[in-house]
């Protein structure tokens, strides 16, 4: 609760004090709304013209009329107090996320962190809306009430009392069984979302597997749990209804009997024993949303203490301060080690070399010997076990995390295309790139198929640039780091999706391009990387051979092994 009342600003305070304001003017004015009823009746059969009854019904209107614009008034700043409040907690949400690194990103899973900033922030939003209408009214209500009561009747107010105190036992009840399951049912959210999440992403998949029952008994069992769950939530809460209804239907009945017996003693009459009623029922309605609130703020507090375990989460990658090097295009590994949290192994051990300014330098291994978790650690999407890794003669952890970034042009295994369009993917790094320079990256990366495109630079890219080919979203991205013009470039197994000849085209023009720049690349293929300046074998997270192309054959076994399998294949 600390993190939200510091999200609120000055004008929030004011905001709710007005909101107060209004809310005893309102409840105010019903019961002096209830009040011209008593006097109206009063009239029936005491009055023989209409004067006195239009001066009643006069008063009555105008009152309804306050009521009416107080109501709208209020309603309109809370619901900008509570949309705002909610912007506020989602951009926080977001904002860190963004600062995450692949360990805390892991931690919560990518389906809870959308759950978390959409869902729990709605829920949050909801409960600051109804909570800040009711948590006011409710009191206001219930003491405007009480007080015209006690002052009508000792007898019919003792009454009242005993159904408030029946009213809380029911309340109470409730909340017992139904607060716990608030948290079960965001978690079971969680994990919907998530086998949806996982489905969709991975479709084809499914689908060439025949999977599709499989997927749909996981979506079953996970739709059933939640299912199970909301519906005792509603079950509950469809019982609190019928039970305020008989508990009023009851109480209304108990005070006509006993205001019978107070009208025949000559105690009360029945003008007052009617808005008499009307007050009690009031007093039930404000328990009754009360109880509104104290099942509905629960649920926005799990949703809330949710928010909070991402904002309070303490990010692995802290920034540092430095903003430039003593060097330019330097990368050094000393003796870097690597693990992964809770991994029983390491991934890398004792990694040490050095890359100059305009190398480059390539990685190569069987699978997961370490080839791009080590090129990950540069860029400090997660931070060495032991050792230290410098860029530009500065350790990477001392460089503000945008600095460190911006000498680094970064094209990942996966090539990831945001939605939007051609050009707006070439301007992640620079929204004021000029379109010259996104034509001549475009052409350095081989992507002449957007001059076949109706649209050219502003044709539309879906969300992970479903509507191109990986070999077309792998050019893009390549653009896209070639674009930023770097000092160090990063390509992790960037040209897996290209056919021999594209890569070959691609990679002389990048060295053409790129003469003066750093280059390491992860690939697979020997002829990706063969005209490098320095080779890189890796084995089980270790380094087993570093030197040139045919330095590498004529001494390294593990790296002929990977030529001979690979030559072989060709051959075949």
């Amino acid at each position: 609760m600390k993190r939200l009342f510091k999200i609120f600003k000055f004008y929030d305070y004011i905001i709710l004090l007005v909101v107060f304001g209004l809310i005893l003017v309102q409840t105010y004015f019903e019961m002096e709304f209830i009040g011209f009823t008593q006097e109206m009746l009063s009239l029936v059969g005491v009055a023989t013209e209409k004067a006195p009854f239009l001066k009643v019904g006069y008063k009555m209107v105008g009152v309804a009329v306050i009521i009416l614009v107080d109501i709208i008034i209020k309603n309109v700043l809370t619901s900008f107090f509570s949309s705002r409040i909610s912007k506020e907690l989602r951009s926080q949400v977001f904002e860190k996320v963004n600062s995450f690194s692949s360990a805390e990103i892991n931690k919560f899973s990518t389906a809870s962190l959308i759950t978390r900033s959409t869902n729990d922030v709605t829920q949050v939003q909801r409960t600051l809306l109804m909570t800040v209408r009711m948590l006011f009214t409710a009191p206001c209500m219930a003491f405007f009430a009480i007080r015209k009561i006690t002052i009508s009747s000792f007898e019919l107010t003792w009454v009242s009392v005993g159904f408030v105190v029946v009213t809380l036992a029911v309340i109470i009840t409730l909340l017992f069984f139904v607060l716990p399951k608030f948290n079960i049912m965001q978690k079971q959210t969680d994990k919907l979302n998530l086998i949806t999440r996982e489905n969709l992403t991975g479709i084809r998949v499914v689908r060439a597997y025949n999977g599709e029952k499989i997927q749909e008994k996981k979506f079953d069992k996970a739709n059933d749990d939640l299912t199970k769950t909301t519906y005792f939530l509603n079950k509950m809460m469809a019982l609190l209804n019928p039970f305020m209804s008989l508990i009023m239907s009851t109480m209304t009945l108990t005070l006509y009997w006993v205001g019978a017996s107070l009208i025949n003693l000559d105690k009360i009459n029945y003008p007052a024993l009617a808005t008499f009623s009307q007050y009690s029922m009031h007093i039930i309605m404000s328990f009754m949303f009360i109880t509104l609130m104290f099942v509905m703020i629960p649920r926005g507090l799990v949703s809330l203490r949710r928010i909070n375990e991402i904002l309070d989460t303490e990010v692995s990658i802290k920034d540092g301060n430095v903003e430039n090097g003593n060097e330019v295009g330097t990368i050094e590994f000393r003796d870097v080690s690597f693990s992964y949290e809770n991994a029983e192994e390491p991934v890398l051990q004792n990694i040490t070399f050095k890359v100059n300014k305009g190398d480059t330098v390539a990685f190569i291994g069987s699978t997961g010997s370490g080839k791009s978790t080590l090129i990950n650690l540069i860029p400090r999407f997660y931070d060495v076990t032991s050792g230290e890794i410098l860029v530009d003669g500065v350790n990477v952890k001392a460089y503000k995390k945008s600095a460190l970034h911006n000498k680094i042009g970064y094209v990942p295994q996966k090539a990831n295309l945001f939605s939007g369009d051609i050009k707006s993917n070439m301007q992640l790094a620079n929204e004021n790139i000029s379109d010259d320079k996104i034509s001549e990256a475009l052409e350095v990366a081989q992507c002449s198929f957007i001059e076949k495109l109706d649209d050219g630079y502003t044709q539309p890219v879906s969300a992970g640039g479903k509507n191109f080919s990986g070999g077309q979203k792998q050019r893009l991205s390549i653009a896209r780091a070639i674009a930023k013009d770097p000092e160090i470039y990063i390509f992790d197994d960037s040209f897996s999706a290209l056919d021999f000849k594209t890569d070959k085209t691609l990679r002389s023009a990048l060295k053409k391009y790129t003469k003066d720049a750093t280059c390491l690349i992860v690939a697979q293929r020997i002829s990706t990387i063969k005209d490098a300046n320095q080779i890189i074998v890796l084995d089980n997270g270790k380094i087993v051979g570093i030197g040139t192309h045919d330095e590498l054959c004529e001494h390294n076994k593990v790296y002929k092994e990977i030529v001979d399998s690979q030559t072989k294949k060709e051959t075949k």
